[in-house]
């Protein structure tokens, strides 16, 4: 599938663009996955966003780039493909987009990721490597994962 990518800081994100991305999230964290939790939680502000937006203009991948934390890493997350382009190889290409925004804005591939424990096997295929064992986070189980590269 051809998308179109973007990687904007929140400063340059229209109403239209955020409502996008805060409605795709909604719509898988908290609906589908059945997880009520704050999905809105102040941290946008501080992050990049990476969209990949279909032929018609709808965003169907999406990822959060947060700033480095107390332990030097960025982290990437809100990790997500619209529940119809899934089986696509679309989260692979969402997360190569993500790493080499990390790569360009940090000078280092280096991350990390709170990934649910079931896409550990695909975090693991792209570098990362568990920092952590299982821990509920809102109700679904998650492992820290670090891509060294």
């Amino acid at each position: 599938m051809n998308l179109q990518w973007t990687i904007t800081p929140f400063d340059s994100l229209g109403v239209q663009a955020l409502h996008g991305i805060l409605k795709l999230r909604v719509d898988v964290f908290v609906v589908e996955q059945h997880c009520p939790y704050a999905e809105v939680d102040g941290l946008d502000p501080l992050a990049h966003h990476v969209q990949g937006h279909d032929a018609n203009g709808t965003l169907v991948a999406y990822a959060r780039l947060l700033p480095p934390d107390a332990h030097g890493l960025p982290h990437i997350g809100r990790v997500v493909v619209h529940p119809d382009h899934r089986g696509r190889g679309l989260a692979r290409t969402l997360m190569e987009h993500s790493i080499r925004a990390v790569e360009q804005a940090h000078g280092s591939r280096r991350n990390a990721v709170s990934a649910q424990a079931h896409l550990v096997p695909f975090y693991s295929s792209l570098g990362y490597v568990a920092t952590s064992p299982a821990y509920d986070w809102d109700g679904i189980p998650h492992v820290d994962m670090v891509l060294n590269g």
